[in-house]
């Protein structure tokens, strides 16, 4: 059900940024008039406004242009309502299937979705918390050089899991324990790549543990 519903949302979301560049070059050649109006307004304004245009007849290109403007904001506003009722129930969804995984923080409603599909599609993969580190594209590869010790990052694996994780590193910036954690491998002199590398395979472990209903392990990004 959550792939179903998931592949459904990830196909609006790319239509409505489709959409909105769609939208925003055919103000680049708009008549000017048109454009000095619409230019300066954020996103949510310069939908609500073309969505609603009314014109009677196309008879000139200040009049078509209108009209273009108004069937793609109708079709963003169509777009980011099914947005978010598939957002709505993949919250549910996610919820019942792994609550432990909605709590971990920095994991939201699109990132849990995007782990369960990925974990119920690749059951083998779930051996280790290795294993599943590769699959998402988070396992360090040996990158040593000389009288150099290193690694580097995984650029293979699932593409949206690793977009998933580096997501929660982001966010897990904020956290003073991470925080700590990066300063000290600093010192160390460890780069900030590696730094995110490392951090990266701590919540791949956190993230296999929860997955399979164990007590996640207690690590530095956690």
């Amino acid at each position: 059900m959550i792939r179903l519903l998931k592949g459904n949302k990830d196909l609006a979301t790319n239509s409505r940024t489709r959409a909105i560049n769609q939208l925003k070059a055919i103000l680049i050649t708009a008549p000017a008039l048109l454009r000095e109006q619409l230019e300066p307004m954020a996103n949510n304004n310069l939908i609500a406004t073309c969505a609603a245009f009314r014109i009677a007849v196309v008879e000139c290109p200040f009049a078509a242009a209108k009209k273009a403007l108004r069937y793609l904001a109708r079709r963003l506003l169509q777009l980011e309502k099914e947005i978010a009722e598939l957002l709505e129930d993949l919250d549910q969804l996610t919820q019942q299937a792994c609550p432990g995984l909605r709590k971990t923080y920095g994991i939201a409603v699109d990132g849990a979705a995007t782990l369960l599909v990925e974990a119920g599609d690749n059951p083998a993969r779930l051996r280790s918390d290795a294993a599943f580190a590769a699959l998402c594209g988070v396992s360090p590869l040996p990158a040593s050089s000389g009288k150099t010790n290193r690694h580097r990052l995984n650029r293979g694996g699932n593409r949206q899991a690793n977009a998933t994780v580096h997501r929660v590193v982001v966010v897990r910036r904020r956290d003073e324990q991470t925080k700590a954690y990066a300063a000290r491998r600093m010192e160390e002199g460890r780069s900030k790549p590696e730094i995110m590398r490392c951090l990266k395979r701590f919540i791949a472990r956190e993230v296999f543990h929860t997955l399979l209903g164990r007590p996640p392990l207690r690590t530095a990004a956690t």
